[in-house]
């Protein structure tokens, strides 16, 4: 199955307005809602954010007042998918609940583009984040049970298992080490250029979100847990945007950036299964497709270049929300005692004592740390830590329930792993 949104003709930009009760969609019912439906809703809306936000950083370096006017007639547009996106989650979900659904998209969209990734270093680079939102997920379920009284199986199902992951505690790093090299420009495999932009826009979004929603909850351990969770994701926008081609100008970005919006809304209508929202992201295509064709036409005008030169032809392949269980565990069991080190992954014992890394983390966990009171405080209450593990118990011992989740020292983690 293939797609050139280049060779399509989308709905004319005139005729792409829509009216407010067009826009203030009805949302999915939270009881019978698929657990990939609301990830695809919360996917789409990240990359929506995106589009805007990226739009207005261009305008605001941007001198052609023809150019200024054509990106906001766009991101108009770009700003009502957003909203009509976004509308599709009910407000009886909770802020907890979203909250499931956003780390349920981290680790399952992270998990399919690693495994989908043709880059070596950059299937790297995705691996090494999926173990921490990984962990994130097993942190809010806990927090979810002990204020809500819910269970994160009943958001998740069985396509998502929860359990820890690379402990949050040990995921803060001095900032120097959280860029990447990144990818070799034109000579990208397009597959890289797509694999890029949408993770780092779900990413960005979940980086939003929490800094949002993080200081409404009551209780100061909630209010904790958003906050030090929020600090990665902001590590993780900083790990993913730094793969994406820097050289690329305001235009190439642009076309990048409509062109990845297509594949995402071509990707989400192949497997959602309910007709309403499934029209809404055709809809959306639709749209993009004139989008593109647009910047397209600003590239050749300004920069006296074909798009075609620039950006990749058909879609191979469409994005896929699906169960990777035996997956996030083989990377577990391979790759749980990383860090980073500048642009690469290290084992966290090759790195000297006087490195930067245990300074940082003695500096920003002096202290209560929230992810760790978080377990701690489940094992008080409920006499264990939450988990929905269905393959089997942890795969690496340190682990494992008997630990009852604590992670005392990096070291006994990093040494239960190589004994494995």
């Amino acid at each position: 199955m293939t797609f050139n949104p280049l060779q399509e003709k989308g709905i004319p930009l005139e005729k792409q307005l829509r009216n407010w009760s067009e826009l203030n969609v009805p949302p999915y019912r939270k009881e019978d809602v698929h657990p990939y439906t609301r990830c695809r809703a919360i996917l789409a809306n990240g990359i929506e954010v995106e589009a805007v936000m990226f739009s207005h950083t261009m305008a605001r370096n941007t001198l052609d007042p023809d150019v200024k006017r054509m990106l906001a007639m766009t991101r108009r547009i770009e700003a009502q998918q957003q909203k009509a996106v976004n509308w599709l989650i009910p407000g009886e979900e909770s802020t907890l609940e979203v909250t499931i659904g956003y780390e349920q998209v981290a680790v399952d969209l992270t998990a399919w583009v690693a495994q989908n990734e043709p880059d070596p270093y950059l299937r790297q680079v995705y691996e090494f984040g999926l173990l921490e939102d990984f962990d994130h997920l097993y942190r809010y379920a806990n927090l979810l049970e002990m204020l809500e009284g819910k269970q994160a199986q009943a958001l998740v199902d069985d396509l998502t298992e929860i359990m820890p992951g690379r402990p949050t505690i040990f995921e803060h790093r001095d900032p120097r080490d959280e860029i990447r090299r990144p990818m070799p420009g034109l000579a990208a495999d397009p597959q890289s250029i797509l694999n890029a932009l949408t993770v780092m826009s779900a990413e960005q979004q979940t980086m939003n979100y929490y800094m949002t929603i993080g200081n409404r909850p009551i209780e100061p351990i909630a209010r904790g847990l958003y906050a030090e969770i929020a600090e990665i994701e902001e590590q993780h926008v900083s790990h993913y945007e730094s793969i994406l081609d820097p050289s690329a100008t305001w235009m190439h970005n642009l076309l990048l950036h409509e062109y990845n919006e297509c594949w995402i809304y071509w990707s989400l209508m192949q497997e959602e299964p309910d007709p309403r929202i499934r029209a809404i992201y055709e809809l959306h295509l639709n749209m993009e497709i004139e989008h593109l064709r647009i910047a397209g036409e600003l590239m050749k005008r300004v920069e006296r270049r074909e798009p075609q030169e620039v950006i990749p032809g058909p879609f191979v392949a469409p994005l896929s929300f699906r169960e990777n269980k035996a997956y996030v565990r083989s990377v577990l069991q391979a790759q749980i005692d990383l860090t980073a080190q500048e642009s690469m992954f290290v084992p966290v014992s090759s790195l000297p004592a006087d490195h930067r890394y245990f300074d940082y983390q003695r500096t920003v966990n002096n202290g209560m740390v929230p992810s760790e009171a978080v377990i701690q405080q489940a094992i008080e209450v409920n006499g264990t830590d939450y988990r929905h593990e269905i393959l089997g118990e942890h795969p690496v011992p340190g682990l494992q329930r008997e630990r009852n989740g604590a992670s005392t020292t990096y070291a006994e983690i990093v040494k239960s792993a190589e004994a494995a």
